[in-house]
């Protein structure tokens, strides 16, 4: 009897799929502007959409802000607008 020898050929093939989108006039400028010489726009949206930031790599940003010196400018500012509303409505009464 023959042996009979059974032989299984496996091929995986991963391709990306395409899809057609329809964007504005303008969209497609902004888009052809932003794209590089041998860039898909594919790889352009990629790129400009890139990840998320960490919003941990903006921590210290501000240490070295005077917060006082903002708080009393922002102050001075309201004084001076209240101060400015007062003698336009004393000038709106003046004959």
């Amino acid at each position: 009897m023959a042996s009979k020898h059974l032989y299984m050929c496996m091929c995986m093939c991963m391709c990306m799929g395409t899809k057609t989108i329809s964007i504005m006039d303008d969209a497609y400028n902004i888009l052809l502007s932003k794209k590089n010489k041998n860039e898909s726009f594919s790889e352009v949206i990629r790129r400009l959409a890139g990840k998320k930031k960490d919003i941990m790599m903006f921590a210290g940003s501000w240490k070295d802000v005077d917060v006082e010196k903002i708080k009393k400018n922002i102050e001075d500012i309201k004084k001076r607008s209240t101060l400015d509303l007062i003698n336009k409505k004393n000038d709106m009464y003046r004959f």
